[in-house]
């Protein structure tokens, strides 16, 4: 099970780039989270409604109501155009972020 302290700092790239194919609710959210993870990290709700909030707040998503399949309310979220930028931005900081942690996990020297 990986830890929230690790995901901790990734929590809006994770969101951004699930939401970038479709909008989505946020129960849906957690369960492509925990299915994408193979159940290796399951979101908290407060940590997922928190995100969201800041998110939109920030204007990197929109909310909108609509019914689900299985006709129950939802509260919807999309990205905008400002998320996508920021899903890119994201991306560009993960690859580095992660290409500096490799070199010091591996034992290497940073390149």
């Amino acid at each position: 099970m990986i830890g929230a302290d690790a995901i901790r700092g990734h929590i809006d790239l994770i969101l951004l780039a699930i939401l970038e194919t479709r909008p989505s609710y946020a129960y849906e959210i957690s369960r492509t989270i925990t299915d994408r993870s193979r159940g290796e990290y399951l979101i908290k709700q407060t940590t997922l409604y928190t995100a969201l909030k800041r998110l939109q707040s920030q204007g990197q998503l929109d909310s909108y109501e609509d019914v689900s399949a299985t006709g129950k309310p939802r509260t919807y979220y999309e990205l905008t155009a400002d998320g996508l930028d920021q899903l890119e931005a994201k991306r560009a900081e993960w690859r580095s972020t992660r290409e500096l942690v490799d070199h010091f996990a591996t034992g290497k020297d940073a390149p």
